[in-house]
Formats: structure tokens, C-alpha cells, sequence
């Protein structure tokens, strides 16, 4: 995130990015980023950050010019960024400024919120007539999550409460807890769901049984899409990344179908397993058994229809 007295630079990284999109587009369909985490911790804090660790700086839209120029990046939705709670509205009004602002790809947002709050409508309220906010995300793939935690019937309500305003949810879930992911997305027919980076498997290892069936199970539901994503962050650097996130990109594709996925970079926590250019790069290859179509569908199309973009 950032102030709009920075607009001068940013047109300028757009402009570069554009550039890039004109030498990209030649070999490979354009690319709509449904994953784009942005953030300026001078204005919001982000206890999650592991001190030390690459992520321990800020990520602008400057940064994300230069982390995808040349890759054909054409429009980016932002992804919020597990704020602290009394923070979420901050942030909510940062990235609407960005995006009016038309200073760079980010043309849209999913921002925080707490379905199970009491006050989760009161909270969308002020959010009503934004055009720019298309959903909303809380991090349920945290150790700290409590077991069953997405199917009390206060989370369920709030869910609901999405469904009804036009808004989407993209559920960040534990692997084991695919199947609460389902039940949740059964129980709120209404809702659109997005299930963020393949459902979070353990990428180190072969796919193991318990993910292979609960992707199967939310992919047969009409109102989940599926999001490939964030899986370069648990790889392996001492091997090859294709022959290792192969597999879960191909069953993911297979399970929810060419119409059904949405590519997310996940910048900047891909930087734990590789840079942007890497996982587009990485997908790219896996992508290179599909047809034209289904790799446009992937990484353009499918995320106008499922983020209701313009």
C-alpha cells in the first residue's frame, strides 16, 4: 500500500509493466493476478512476519512493477494481508485509493474481516457502494486456528451475510481441514468460494490420499473455484520445482476443471520458495501440456467471470 503522492513513480512502473505485457503476450496469454499482497509498514502492522526473514521489509506497488515486468501482468487483485483487527478498515481504505487511483495493475480487492463477529454487517456496511471491493478473506490456515473453527454458526452467518451482498469469499484453510472447507461451502450455497493455494499441501512431499479426495470433494461443488497459488513458498530448493509441483497443479486443473482455476502469484511470501518470474516461469512449463484455451482460461479469463472483474 501506498499514497497517492507516489502516483508520478507508479505510472511509471505501470507503464513498464505494460511494455512487458506488449513482449509477453506474443508467447503466452496475459495474466490476471487474483494474489497480490501489498504492504507499507509504516502505516499497518503484520505480526506475522517472521523478523529476519526476506519478507521483513515493505512491498509496494513499485516492487511488484519490477517483480513482474516482462511477464505479462495486466490487472492485479489485491489480497489482504492478515492486518491486526482494528486495522482492517485502514487497509480496506488504502487499496480503494490505490485502485482509484488506476496508478498500476491493482484494480481490485478482497479485503480482512471476521465472518463471526456480531458487528461482520455493520462492518460491510461501509463498504457497500465500493466497487472495488469484490470479497473478503480471513486466514484460517494459522496453527492457532482452532479445530472446526469455520463451522460454528456465527462464521457460517457471516459467510452467509457475503453471499447476500454479492461478495465472495477465498478460504485460506489447513490441508487437514479441507473437508470443513466443503461443509462450509454446502452450508452457503449462496456464497462464491475460492480456495487459496491449492489447499495448502505439503509440497515436500508426494500428494498424500486425504488432499487428493478432499480436493475432489470441494471441486464437485458448483459454487468453489479453485486458486493455484502459494505452493513455490513450500518447495524444496534443493529440487527441481516443476517435477516436484506438478502434481498438485495437475490435480488441482483436473479436480475443478479448465473452467474452475484462477492463477494467483502470491507475491511477495512466493519469495520464500522463488521469485514471481520463477513460479510464472514453473507454471508456465506445467501449463504447456494444456491447450491455448485452458492456459488463457488459467491464467486470464476464468478471473474476470470468478472475481467479477471488469
Amino acid at each position: 500500500m501506498t499514497t497517492l503522492s507516489r502516483r508520478s513513480f507508479l505510472a511509471a512502473s505501470s507503464a513498464m509493466a505494460l511494455a512487458g505485457h506488449a513482449q509477453a503476450q506474443t508467447e503466452f496469454p496475459p495474466i490476471i493476478d487474483t494474489h497480490q499482497h501489498l504492504w507499507d509498514r509504516r502505516k499497518i502492522q503484520l505480526d506475522w512476519i517472521e523478523k529476519g526473514s526476506v519478507l521483513d521489509r515493505d512491498f509496494l506497488p513499485s516492487d511488484y512493477a519490477l517483480a513482474t515486468a516482462g511477464l505479462g501482468v495486466v490487472q492485479s487483485v489485491y489480497m489482504e494481508v492478515d492486518v491486526t483487527p482494528t486495522q482492517q478498515t485502514l487497509e480496506a481504505n488504502e487499496i480503494t485509493a490505490l485502485c482509484k487511483s488506476r496508478s498500476g495493475p491493482t484494480r481490485s480487492a478482497i479485503i480482512s474481516g471476521r465472518p463471526a463477529s456480531p458487528d461482520f454487517p455493520k462492518y460491510l456496511d461501509q463498504f457497500r457502494d465500493n466497487p472495488y471491493i469484490k470479497g473478503l478473506r480471513q486466514v484460517l490456515h494459522a496453527s492457532t486456528t482452532p479445530a472446526g473453527y469455520s463451522l460454528s454458526s456465527e462464521f457460517k452467518q457471516g459467510i452467509q451475510e457475503l453471499g447476500k451482498r454479492g461478495l465472495s469469499f477465498d478460504i485460506c484453510l489447513r490441508s487437514v481441514d479441507l473437508q470443513d472447507g466443503a461443509k462450509l461451502a454446502q452450508a452457503c450455497p449462496d456464497t462464491r468460494f475460492i480456495l487459496d493455494h491449492c489447499g495448502n499441501p505439503n509440497v515436500k512431499q508426494k500428494p498424500d490420499s486425504k488432499w487428493l479426495k478432499a480436493i475432489e470433494t470441494l471441486a464437485k461443488l458448483p459454487n468453489v473455484s479453485g486458486k493455484i497459488s502459494g505452493i513455490i513458498a513450500g518447495s524444496d530448493p534443493a529440487k527441481p520445482l516443476v517435477p516436484q509441483l506438478a502434481p498438485f497443479v495437475n490435480h488441482m486443473w483436473d479436480s475443478f476443471g479448465p473452467d474452475k482455476v484462477v492463477f494467483g502469484g502470491d507475491w511477495p511470501v512466493c519469495l520464500l520458495g522463488g521469485s514471481y518470474a520463477k513460479w510464472v516461469q514453473t507454471l508456465r512449463e506445467i501449463a504447456s501440456t494444456r491447450t491455448k484455451m485452458d492456459q488463457q482460461k488459467l491464467f486470464h479469463d476464468n478471473a474476470l467471470r470468478v472475481y467479477r472483474l471488469a
